[in-house]
């Protein structure tokens, strides 16, 4: 079986490469792999931060594989085939334990801009395009972004890019919000992997307890989100690292986190 997906795990940093260059397109085949790495990651202790980019220069991910649609459509199964399966790994990416951040090596359109607004943070290439010309199929984006998008850059500005379908330049992405960082041309791997060494030598326990309660802080209602605030600092004051952190403080020392 080709390897559609690509792991290297490195300090504490898994690279996960979308394999199937040139643009990088979500398949069902590259969905499925993604889907079983992801969960391999999730439990593996050794995997602090992850980090996604697509293979070669040319893209991060063009989307979905518009040549596996006339089967789906054939048969019926585009939502129950294709979409459902793909959301759920979606959801997968979006809720995973540890800080990710995508890396846009290169244009990012439709699914593939869906799984970027799926991770932390993201660094993108300051000469790509990203975009959802869903609209130009006669359909729409349906695996999140209707979703992802609108929570990062608000109804107005994810309107205009669903309705329109035109791709917005890497320079706008960051004035709307939709991207964290520029990165030199040909660097946005790079950039990427610098921030997360820096996140792998936060204490980890802290960054996923940070990461969970703002992720249900769009889901709860105030005063159930303040409560899991609440608990999940009693829980983070009560690891090793947190009290290294007090310690460190007091001694003016840097603090050595280990992650306990």
């Amino acid at each position: 079986m080709t390897d559609l997906i690509k792991i290297e795990i490195q300090s504490g940093v898994a690279l996960l490469t979308l394999n199937n260059p040139p643009m990088n397109l979500a398949t069902l085949a590259r969905t499925r792999q993604m889907s079983a790495t992801l969960d391999d990651l999730a439990a593996d202790d050794n995997v602090l931060v992850l980090v996604v980019r697509g293979a070669g220069e040319r893209a991060f991910s063009a989307g979905s594989d518009i040549s596996e649609f006339p089967d789906y459509l054939a048969e019926g199964t585009v939502v129950e085939k294709k979409l459902r399966f793909e959301n759920e790994t979606m959801v997968k990416l979006d809720t995973f334990p540890k800080p990710t951040i995508a890396a846009l090596n290169g244009l990012a359109y439709g699914g593939g801009l869906e799984l970027a607004v799926c991770c932390d943070l993201i660094v993108a290439d300051e000469t790509v395009k990203l975009g959802l010309p869903e609209i130009k199929l006669g359909v729409f984006p349906g695996s999140g972004g209707t979703l992802r998008v609108t929570k990062r850059i608000g109804p107005g500005r994810a309107k205009e890019m669903m309705f329109l379908g035109e791709p917005i330049s890497a320079a706008l992405a960051l004035e709307w919000g939709l991207v964290n960082r520029l990165a030199p041309k040909g660097e946005a791997t790079a950039t990427a992997l610098s921030i997360a060494k820096t996140l792998s030598e936060r204490p980890n326990i802290a960054l996923q307890a940070c990461k969970k309660a703002i992720d249900q802080s769009f889901v709860l209602p105030e005063g159930e989100a303040i409560e899991q605030v609440l608990e999940l600092m009693e829980t983070a004051f009560a690891t090793n690292d947190g009290q290294e952190g007090v310690r460190a403080f007091f001694a003016k020392e840097d603090p050595k986190f280990r992650h306990s």
